[in-house]
């Protein structure tokens, strides 16, 4: 059956690589993939991790999915055959949820920030 020019075995296909992908603990990356934050912690068991390194690292990465994004889109509208819409359509949406989820920490930090101040000696 075809809906509106895209095959609904397509349709099927998708939403099953959607929700093996939403099985995954690791998230954002493939199966085997560790975020620069979980690199600094693995390669370091003993010594601590700083704060800074590790809200760079994040911000880094949600950078980087953000650029990732921005390029697919543009292939796809340059009508490169080897990107879909459906890879453009799920590269922004993680690039929009590692962006609120950035944004989300951030209100989190400046709430207890504010908290700390007015707080009386």
């Amino acid at each position: 059956m075809n809906a509106g020019g895209i095959d609904a075995q397509r349709i099927s296909s998708m939403l099953a690589q959607l929700r093996a992908a939403a099985q995954k603990p690791e998230g954002f990356g493939a199966a085997n993939a560790v975020s620069p934050v979980q690199k600094t912690v693995q390669s370091s068991p003993t010594s601590q991790v700083s704060f800074s390194d590790a809200l760079k690292a994040s911000l880094d990465q949600v950078n980087n999915m953000q650029v990732q994004a921005e390029n697919v889109g543009k292939d796809f509208a340059m009508g490169n055959d080897n990107v879909s819409l459906s890879d453009v359509m799920i590269s922004g949406q993680k690039a929009n949820i590692a962006f609120q989820a950035t944004v989300q920490v951030r209100n989190k930090l400046v709430t207890a920030y504010q908290d700390m101040m007015n707080m009386q000696i």
